[in-house]
């Protein structure tokens, strides 16, 4: 089983910090490669229309972003970039390819 999870978060969806879930606005899951495969490339196509910068990392990990997207930090006392995420688990686990 595939699971496609979209985040958005003030740090890259790879690091998987521990609190990564708490980030988690949508969950899909798919019984096969090819279904998913092309679910995520529409919708790679589709945010990278929304979005000023891409970068993908082992092939499951995809980060979107623009500059004009930050949120204030209070503990920081500065603004933080925001990034919305892609991560494609198999069986629970990155699908690193």
């Amino acid at each position: 089983m595939y699971e496609v999870i979209y985040m958005k978060a003030d740090f890259e969806p790879w690091w998987m910090f521990e609190e990564w879930k708490d980030y988690i606005l949508s969950t899909k899951t798919f019984p096969n490669q090819t279904e998913m495969e092309q679910y995520v490339n529409e919708l790679i196509l589709q945010m990278q229309q929304q979005f000023e910068y891409y970068e993908t990392r082992k092939g499951c990990f995809h980060s979107f972003w623009s500059t004009s997207e930050k949120q204030y930090c209070e503990g920081c006392e500065g603004d933080l970039q925001i990034y919305h995420g892609i991560i494609i688990l198999q069986h629970g686990q990155p699908n690193i390819s």
